[in-house]
């Protein structure tokens, strides 16, 4: 990361929500704990959100970490909720819990924070390139998925006057004071929306980045479908007339 950190940024607070990731947490918290941050203290927070498998074995045995529990499955909204709750930093990130987003992007993400050119910022998929559904080897098997993000893209930036290219990526950075002025009702998929459907109508600055990403299948254990997508849409225009 290139450049001076604003000298009020001492701590980013990664939260990671976890459900049923016993393939993959253990090597995303390692790729979190080696991506460089310099000038920063990191602080790794792991939200088992009531999982059956042995994420939550597993996130016991790992040191320099701050893992907490849900007895009960509540949804990834609720298991934020609970991360955000206990993080310590003036910046949160949040980290999906497995491998489709790389923490090589965090330089990218964390600078316009840094500079205070933002409150915000969102990691884009689209924002470089669009994705290929039915040539080359790096196609992508979710056509379905991308034609719900663009009805969720466009219904947002329609209701709200903004003009983002993707909204459910995973990465976002937020200021922590951001968070603490926004109260979410949501404990699902649709969390993401909710929350930055209020950050949008209280004109919090907002910016995107472009982002890598890697989609897993659902027998790698993928978890959102198009019963998600109908409460995300329905999220967004309860919160643009609440």
């Amino acid at each position: 990361m290139k450049g001076a950190v604003n000298i009020n940024v001492r701590k980013l607070s990664i939260v990671i929500p976890a459900y049923n990731e016993e393939a993959t947490i253990r090597e995303v918290i390692e790729r979190v704990r080696q991506t460089p941050l310099p000038g920063l203290e990191r602080e790794i927070i792991v939200v088992d959100d009531g999982s059956t498998d042995w994420t939550a074995a597993i996130l016991q045995g790992l040191p320099g970490i701050k893992a907490l529990f849900h007895a009960s499955n509540r949804g990834k909204g609720a298991a934020l909720k609970t991360g955000f709750a206990a993080a310590t930093g003036e910046i949160l990130l949040i980290q999906d819990a497995d491998l489709e987003y790389s923490p090589s992007d965090y330089a990218a993400l964390l600078r316009p924070i840094l500079d205070d050119r933002t409150d915000v910022v969102m990691g884009s998929r689209f924002a470089s390139e669009r994705p290929t559904f039915f040539w080359g080897k790096s196609r992508s098997p979710f056509f379905s998925h991308y034609i719900g993000n663009l009805a969720i893209t466009g219904l947002t930036n329609l209701l709200y006057g903004h003009n983002a290219t993707d909204y459910y990526g995973g990465y976002k950075v937020f200021k922590k004071s951001v968070i603490d002025s926004i109260t979410v009702d949501s404990d699902g998929f649709n969390y993401d929306n909710e929350l930055l459907c209020k950050i949008l109508r209280r004109e919090w600055r907002i910016m995107e980045v472009p982002i890598a990403y890697v989609p897993r299948s659902y027998a790698e254990g993928k978890k959102i479908t198009w019963k998600d997508g109908v409460g995300i849409l329905w999220s967004i225009v309860k919160s643009r007339f609440d």
